[in-house]
């Protein structure tokens, strides 16, 4: 049973055709399938690519009623927006032009797909196919994103439409960025807001509404941070525009650290923003999402006598991990039981846990099970699949791969500070922290706030920072303040439970 238990991936991407077997719908969750939310935040590991992944899943279900959903980033694979280089556009209002021409691209090929013969719709794909930006069938997104961007570095280098001696706009400029006066219209020049007003009323001809999506824009702009600064804060403005047409909805899936450096310097259009939601995982949420990952493994339902609509409840979640789990991972009558052991072991410095790291914590415990029974270790005792010393062996996997993968590939200019702490303890001053990275105290304090920023540290009182378990591992942190820090050896509260010695 062990061999044959399975989590499903980490990683929302890797499993979209698995996810909606065993989804948890959320309220969260919810408010965006009704239509009540566009902007979703979240920590890497939060949901929101499951949320995107179910949502393009369930894409007959949202055309029944009469919304259309269309990708404008790459789910998979290399993003679109990947491929633009930092010399292309080069200031916010080049990038709005981008982001409206672009979308529009996405939008023309829909109606194609759809095959939307309005007036309205046809005058939308034939601008935009005169434009040269739907050359084609199924033109990669990649694709319409160079054609957009040529064309806005066309049209930005040119003071006035190109008229030919006729006095007729040419054809392949006709999509303005600036009002065009009485007779460049009479020849067939358009504002781009105009065009894609144009498109809202192609869909209400037809009763529908569009969805565009928006995902992995990390992943789009990564080691470019000048050039995700200017493209996202257009990104906000463009969905800011749109908003007179109802018709039309950005679905912008963002990482909230992200969102809060984009408007770290001021963004007064933040204030605007409304339909959004910040993705919170609480301990009932994390427990149903175990649940439902358990019992989605037909040999495990067998064995434990129990129904995907026995763990509906609590007490039926509760129920079930703690008979495939023991009931602590570490004995004594003042420690966790083990859920709550696993998710202090995968909180971060703001004390949440992202789902990804909880689910990435069990696949370990999995191998780990799985390795020290073929060598002929003890079986868990009763009916339990695991023991304790299996999610202690998981914890070093999971540490490693959220501090290299995810806060070093993230925040490559810290990781310098979070390296120079290896071997260190667990709790620090500012003074200790000035000493190992050989800096001034105000240098210090201000590189250790940037961590708490990013969830490495946890500020406490009197300015101490605190490694969370999460990242021990890792680093081979020995439990315990620095010299310095209040008294020798003092222990946290949440240290309480680390009999193991580590960490």
């Amino acid at each position: 049973m062990l061999k044959e238990l399975t989590f499903g991936a980490r990683v929302a991407e890797e499993e979209a055709g698995e996810l909606a077997s065993y989804f948890v719908e959320t309220e969260q969750w919810k408010q965006v399938w009704q239509d009540e939310v566009d902007i979703v935040y979240g920590p890497k590991g939060s949901g929101k690519s499951a949320i995107y992944a179910t949502l393009t899943a369930r894409e007959s279900q949202l055309f029944d009623r009469s919304v259309l959903i269309s990708p404008a980033e790459s789910p998979q694979g290399s993003p679109a927006f990947a491929t633009l280089e930092a010399n292309t556009i080069i200031d916010e209002d080049q990038f709005v032009g981008l982001w409206k021409v672009y979308f529009l691209a996405v939008i023309a090929e829909t109606f194609a797909d759809y095959d939307l013969r309005s007036p309205a719709a046809k005058m939308v794909v034939r601008t935009l196919t005169d434009a040269g930006m739907v050359p084609g069938r199924h033109v990669s997104l990649r694709q319409k994103l160079a054609n957009a961007a040529a064309y806005v570095r066309r049209m930005f280098s040119e003071i006035e439409p190109s008229v030919s001696v006729a006095g007729v706009v040419d054809v392949g400029t006709r999509i303005r960025f600036t009002e065009p006066d009485d007779l460049q219209r009479s020849k067939g020049a358009m504002h781009v807001d105009d065009l894609l007003a144009t498109a809202g009323q192609a869909l209400d001809d037809e009763g529908l509404r569009l969805w565009l999506l928006l995902d992995r824009l990390d992943v789009a702009f990564a080691g470019k941070p000048q050039l995700e600064h200017q493209a996202l804060r257009a990104l906000f403005k463009v969905y800011l525009d749109l908003g007179d047409i109802d018709r039309i909805r950005l679905k912008i899936f963002l990482r909230s650290d992200i969102w809060k450096a984009i408007t770290a310097s001021g963004f007064r259009e933040a204030s605007h923003i409304t339909r959004e939601l910040t993705l919170r995982w609480d301990r009932a949420a994390l427990l149903q999402l175990v649940s439902q990952r358990l019992v989605r493994n037909q040999t495990l339902r067998e064995f434990y006598d129990v129904s995907q609509d026995g763990v509906a409840s609590v007490a039926g979640q509760e129920d079930l991990f703690q008979r495939v789990y023991p009931e602590q991972v570490e004995n004594g009558s003042k420690r966790r039981r083990t859920f709550d052991w696993c998710l202090s072991r995968t909180s971060d410095g703001t004390k949440r846990t992202a789902p990804r790291e909880l689910i990435h914590l069990l696949i370990e415990a999995r191998g780990v099970q799985l390795r020290r029974q073929e060598v002929g270790e003890d079986e868990p005792v009763g009916s339990a699949l695991f023991d304790g010393n299996s999610l202690k062996g998981a914890l070093p996997a999971v540490s490693e791969t959220r501090l290299i993968k995810t806060l070093y590939a993230e925040h490559p200019d810290l990781k310098r500070f979070m390296s120079a702490l290896e071997g260190q303890k667990t709790n620090h001053s500012v003074q200790s922290l000035a000493t190992i990275w050989e800096c001034r105290q105000d240098e210090a304090k201000t590189a250790a706030l940037r961590l708490v920023d990013i969830g490495f540290f946890e500020k406490r009182a009197q300015l101490q920072f605190w490694v969370p378990f999460l990242y021990r591992p890792a680093l081979d942190l020995v439990q315990g303040s620095a010299e310095g820090v209040g008294s020798p050896g003092d222990v946290a509260p949440e240290d309480e439970d680390s009999s193991d010695g580590q960490t």
